[in-house]
């Protein structure tokens, strides 16, 4: 029988990585295979199992963690595997790429060091492949068969595909990108998120019976109207991939390139498609601006290409080690973190509280340098719709490549600077007059996080869809827009977030679809398109 007062006898014990000069000769996942299976079952005796366990609504997808913790304490791995699989379509992706804010909001985190939480989750998720208890679950059709499209194939298209799917109705999945999975597939490197597991799960949703239609560009090469004259109902799930620009002097300079494009290329190399990509760190002197996951993904990979030197540039201010008192439990706070791909680089490469202020050509006219000052934080700006803004945001959560005409000329599935879409937040932050400074480059990556769709998707004046003040597609609290049939889901409705959030709207549009078709659902709708995360 697991301890019951675990929580008090039992430290918090982290997953074991590989050795960073090991990880750096590869591009594989950087934690050391089987290290969880000793630790674990001692880990998830932590919990406390509280009466209100703040966990679940931090998390979107409203996972049992208490119910799923216990159940691995006791060593009832299958029962654990059916709790976590009944809330979450894809708990491999959310326990490697998630920053886990229900470890934040855990109960022992008030005073001490949480449970585990998205370690535990990895290491039930892992063992419910290998012990085949994550099967496919085709439907049993009966009747009409009812047809879905779904446009956009990252994880909030996904999940609502595999809902319907096991639902009983004939869904197809529209990608403009050659694969499937859209920032999944490549936007994320393998270091983090090996695509073996994503092409496993593609699989499943392939036997389940859900078809993938890649290389359209829906818009063009269908059209919105074709869609709706051919499905009873159309989710749509583009994604987030509309970058944030670097308004500075010199940002259209030969060697300044988006964090995504870069990133796409590499993962291109990891599938085969070249060994001579266009955009490489090898040898470069390479300075990534943006203080996210993105920038991490992007320090990692320059590391990995043999790059000369790495500098990052955040505009935000050194975080403080613990919780700041603005910041008070259960909210994801803000601290100061090092990733694995920081811990690759030796010494800490970033410079906080730098605001980036120009690039500077070189004689031949390309990039040289790169101009940056102290920032001095200011009040947080406000997007045109009343949003707050993410300074040195990360990647959109849903992961989803936008399926309509104009792909990037990098490769498909990579985002694109849109010109006229909001740009990095006025009055943000202040620059002080007399600490400008230069440093050395040849290769600058902007990893300034997303604005929303590209707006000038053809597919949206086709389906009758409105782009709102904030640069996400409007709909209303049921993920319906105003055309009949026509359901948003994800980060083109949401804005940048995380992947539980586009797991969880994924299901949600899903039900909404159910609903909409049958007259009533028994699918799991987690959040409203309206639910935010808890924040101050």
């Amino acid at each position: 029988m697991a301890d019951r007062m675990a929580f008090l006898t039992t430290p918090r014990a982290e997953r074991a990585r590989r050795d960073a000069r090991e990880r750096l000769a590869d591009r594989r996942e950087v934690y050391r295979p089987g290290a969880l299976l000793p630790v674990v079952g001692g880990q998830a005796g932590r919990c406390m199992d509280c009466g209100l366990p703040f966990c679940h609504a931090a998390c979107p997808l409203g996972n049992l963690v208490p119910d799923w913790n216990a159940l691995v304490a006791a060593g009832d791995w299958q029962a654990a595997a059916a709790r976590l699989l009944a809330t979450n379509n894809f708990p491999e992706f959310t326990g490697r790429l998630c920053p886990a804010p229900c470890e934040s909001a855990c109960v022992l985190a008030i005073d001490g060091a949480a449970v585990t939480i998205k370690n535990i989750e990895l290491a039930i998720a892992d063992r419910a492949w290998e012990e085949g208890w994550d099967r496919p679950h085709p439907p049993e059709r009966r009747g009409r068969e009812l047809r879905v499209a779904v446009v956009g194939s990252g994880p909030a298209g996904l999940a609502a595909a595999q809902q319907l799917t096991r639902a009983g109705y004939a869904t197809t999945v529209f990608e403009r990108a050659d694969r499937p999975g859209g920032l999944l597939r490549y936007g994320i490197p393998p270091f983090r998120l090996e695509k073996h597991r994503l092409e496993r799960r593609l699989n499943q949703l392939r036997a389940e019976g859900t078809e993938f239609r890649t290389g359209v560009r829906v818009g063009s090469d269908v059209t919105g109207v074709e869609l709706r004259a051919r499905y009873d109902a159309v989710v749509v799930a583009v994604g987030a991939t509309a970058a944030r620009e670097l308004a500075v002097p010199g940002a259209r300079l030969p060697g300044v390139h988006s964090a995504m494009e870069y990133l796409t290329w590499a993962n291109r190399v990891d599938e085969g498609d070249c060994t001579d990509p266009p955009l490489t760190a090898e040898g470069s002197e390479v300075v990534i601006v943006g203080g996210g996951d993105t920038a991490a993904d992007c320090l990692g990979t320059a590391l990995r290409q043999r790059a000369a030197s790495v500098t990052q540039l955040d505009i935000n201010p050194r975080p403080p080690e613990r919780r700041a008192a603005g910041q008070p439990w259960p909210v994801h706070p803000k601290v100061y973190r090092e990733t694995t791909s920081h811990e690759e680089a030796g010494a800490d490469c970033r410079v906080f509280g730098a605001a980036t202020v120009g690039f500077e050509p070189g004689p031949e006219g390309r990039l040289a340098g790169v101009r940056f000052a102290e920032a001095v934080p200011g009040e947080r700006g406000v997007r045109p719709g009343g949003g707050r803004s993410s300074p040195g945001a990360g990647r959109g959560a849903s992961g989803a490549s936008p399926s309509g005409a104009g792909a990037s000329p990098s490769g498909a599935g990579a985002s694109r600077t849109v010109p006229g879409a909001s740009r990095t937040v006025p009055g943000a932050s202040r620059t002080v007059p007399g600490t400008e400074r230069t440093v050395r480059a040849q290769l600058a990556l902007l990893a300034l996080g997303f604005v929303g769709p590209e707006p000038d998707q053809p597919l949206f004046p086709q389906l009758g869809l409105t782009v709102g003040l904030d640069g996400t597609l409007e709909r209303d609290d049921g993920y319906r827009t105003a055309v009949e049939g026509v359901f948003v889901a994800g980060d083109a409705g949401r804005g940048q977030s995380l992947i539980v959030w586009a797991i969880a709207e994924g299901r949600s549009a899903a039900a909404a679809v159910d609903r909409y078709l049958r007259g009533s659902t028994e699918l799991p709708s987690p959040v409203s398109a309206s639910a935010r995360a808890l924040t101050l």
